[in-house]
């Protein structure tokens, strides 16, 4: 794989993205990597997932070369995009095996989701948080369907309209972040935990992450497919393109 690090080692499976030189910004070949190294976990003999990012960053969100080609793309080219997205995101949520990731930087929109879509997430108090979509004149769709199974319709109607950044702290308070650790702790702290679940027995855990998946499929589904939709039209509409313009020229978007 050339944009994401797969290490197994002591039953653990360590996924890196690895593409430090752009905050591990996510581009369709690493989102299908992903999605491999994932599915492929179980079968290797992982018995626990640790998501991580190399360099100063978790994950910076989409990549900027794949937002500047996204403007000119045909609505199948914006479905097939958007489909990648959400089987990235479904491939996280659907794995049996317990996922960690440990975040020591940025994890902005799309990475703030694969972030806390994991069952446990370590964070440095560096680490910066953010559904950033709107700045741009995107919808947060795909992110949004988690986000508010997660916090509820008020909090994630917050996060998701006012488009900031936050802190660990606050994602703690909130419960996206498990714990906050120090950032020379953080692999430390990430292989206990690791260590902690996997003396459990595997096949109870697999069980209770597939019960609970299924008490909220119906309504997960449901907003899944409505977010897919919503997703590959906001790709089309003049805010997203006013707004993807303004990003690469480093101004500030005027919307009409």
């Amino acid at each position: 794989m050339s944009t994401v690090r797969i290490e197994d080692e002591l039953g653990i499976r360590t996924i890196t993205l690895n593409r430090p030189e752009r905050r591990n910004a996510l581009v369709p070949e690493m989102q299908e990597e992903l999605i491999a190294a994932l599915k492929g976990a179980e079968s290797a003999g992982a018995r626990v997932v640790v998501l991580a990012g190399a360099g100063e960053a978790f994950c910076a969100g989409l990549d900027l070369s794949a937002l500047q080609g996204m403007a000119g793309q045909s609505a199948e080219e914006h479905r097939v995009d958007a489909e990648r997205i959400g089987r990235m995101f479904r491939a996280l949520w659907e794995c049996d095996l317990p996922t960690l990731a440990v975040v020591q930087g940025a994890a902005v929109a799309g990475g703030t989701g694969l972030a806390t879509i994991c069952d446990f997430t370590l964070a440095s108090p560096e680490a910066r948080f953010g559904y950033t979509e709107a700045r741009i004149g995107f919808v947060p769709a795909l992110v949004s369907a988690y986000l508010a199974l997660q916090l509820g319709d008020k909090a994630a109607r917050g996060l998701l309209l006012s488009a900031r950044i936050f802190g660990a702290d606050e994602a703690l308070r909130l419960g996206l972040v498990s714990e906050v650790v120090e950032r020379g702790q953080l692999q430390t702290r990430a292989i206990e935990l690791a260590t902690q679940l996997m003396a459990n027995s595997p096949e109870s855990l697999r069980a209770t992450k597939r019960l609970l998946r299924a008490q909220q499929a119906e309504r997960l589904d449901r907003a899944l497919a409505l977010a897919m939709e919503a997703n590959a039209a906001s790709r089309q509409t003049a805010d997203f393109r006013e707004g993807v313009a303004a990003f690469l020229e480093k101004r500030k978007p005027v919307w009409k």
